[in-house]
């Protein structure tokens, strides 16, 4: 164990181009599909958290059922969608980068979602009540109301790329975990774990863990600064 460590922290301090590999699909994959996910989400929790219409309990309550989808349930669905028997077979986007993104995208928008819908609902009334008396459209309303957000929509992103960064389970079923091509952090640590590649899954899971700890406490910083 103890040679393991010595040579994990080797690899990490040499930039293994293995280990390089891996971190930049991973940083690609991670990146792309939470900033995906912040822009498609954030708008959307700002407008179910500041507005009441008939049908928005049940679109909130899918949300939130839809924060909890199993990852492999994703996957299975986008292999199905993307797969040679799939609708979209033409596009040939099984075991890329691409498709890994898209399952991504659609795990952590919920989670986006879900995050500006509750801090919105709480500071939405107060909000909108000084834009209807200032006489503002409803454009620049929701722009005040984005404004209004602007630190849930920073710690919604960190918890989107917290997500990405450590999801398995999708990527693993639509990537394919193809070594220097879709083979992320979490799928090598599996990879290489079951091949008796000790020293290099250690590597990778102590860049991950640093990784986590780094947004963990950005997050930390957010939330005392909101609650202030």
């Amino acid at each position: 164990m103890k040679s393991s460590l010595i040579q994990a922290i080797q690899l990490i301090l040499s930039g293994n181009a293995e280990l390089m590999n891996i971190l930049k699909v991973t940083a690609r994959m991670s990146l792309t599909s939470s900033l995906c996910a912040l822009l498609i989400g954030v708008p959307i929790g700002i407008w179910l958290g500041s507005r009441r219409f008939w049908g928005r309990d049940a679109l909130v309550v899918i949300n939130r059922t839809l924060m909890g989808t199993p990852p492999v349930v994703c996957g299975l669905l986008f292999y199905l969608l993307f797969s040679g028997v799939g609708p979209f077979r033409h596009l040939k986007l099984l075991f890329t980068v691409k498709i890994m993104i898209l399952a991504q995208v659609a795990l952590i928008t919920p989670i986006v979602v879900g995050n500006m819908e509750t801090y919105t609902a709480s500071v939405a009334p107060g909000v909108m009540e000084t834009a209807k008396g200032m006489g503002f459209p409803r454009w620049k309303t929701f722009l005040l109301l984005g404004n209004e957000c602007v630190y849930p929509i920073f710690s919604a992103y960190l918890l989107a790329f917290s997500r990405a960064i450590a999801e398995v389970g999708a990527v693993s079923m639509v990537g394919g975990a193809i070594a220097w091509k879709t083979n992320v952090m979490t799928t090598a640590i599996m990879q290489y774990t079951n091949q008796g590649n000790f020293s290099l899954g250690i590597a990778l899971g102590l860049i991950l863990m640093t990784a986590s700890l780094i947004v963990n406490t950005v997050l930390t910083l957010l939330q005392k600064r909101l609650s202030q």
